[in-house]
């Protein structure tokens, strides 16, 4: 069965955004976008929000028309037009570039999401994860921490009930170049499923 598998980028102090949805303190360099292209294109399809798509599709599409953009920033281009993707979104009416709309997280769907052949599924998004997360959906955690305070804005993990929250297991961290940490977890328990 495939996993879903949270990927987001944070902070140290926790945040996913600066205060006016700021992503410019995001220290990605050559090394962690080739390491996110590696993880990223062995992926099934990719899950985001609305406000996560429009992001991604008002860059990616065009990004490796761009002769002064870099490798890593070319080849990233290429996976997410190719990737099937799920935007949830209640008041998306379109899209393109292979992508589904979900009105609602829907836990029997996931599931049958998941028992589907092909890779693990991408999770992007602090508001879809926290649904995710509520309704006990994620199996791995892809956290990197970028070392940088910027004091305020979007929390990567809402306030949650501590029933809600799972247990983790470390099973791989990484120290990139640039200094960013990767902490990838998985659920107790989730290992063979």
């Amino acid at each position: 069965m495939r996993k879903i598998v949270l990927m987001m980028s944070v902070s140290l102090d926790g945040f996913i955004e600066g205060p006016n949805r700021e992503i410019d303190w995001h220290r990605v360099d050559d090394e962690l976008h080739q390491h996110f292209n590696d993880v990223l294109a062995e992926m099934g399809a990719f899950l985001s929000g609305r406000v996560t798509y429009q992001l991604m599709a008002g860059f990616w599409p065009t990004a490796d028309a761009d002769p002064n953009r870099t490798g890593p920033v070319v080849e990233f281009a290429r996976i997410w037009r190719n990737m099937p993707k799920v935007v949830f979104s209640r008041t998306m009416q379109h899209a393109a570039w292979h992508t589904t709309i979900v009105r609602d997280v829907i836990a029997d769907d996931i599931l049958a999401l998941k028992a589907q052949d092909g890779g693990d599924l991408a999770l992007g998004g602090a508001d879809l994860a926290a649904e995710f997360l509520r309704q006990g959906l994620v199996d791995e955690f892809r956290v990197y921490v970028h070392p940088v305070l910027i004091g305020r804005g979007k929390p990567l993990f809402p306030e949650a009930e501590a029933e809600a929250l799972p247990d983790l297991r470390l099973i791989d961290s990484h120290r990139f170049g640039n200094g960013v940490v990767l902490l990838h977890y998985e659920r107790a328990g989730a290992s063979g499923q």
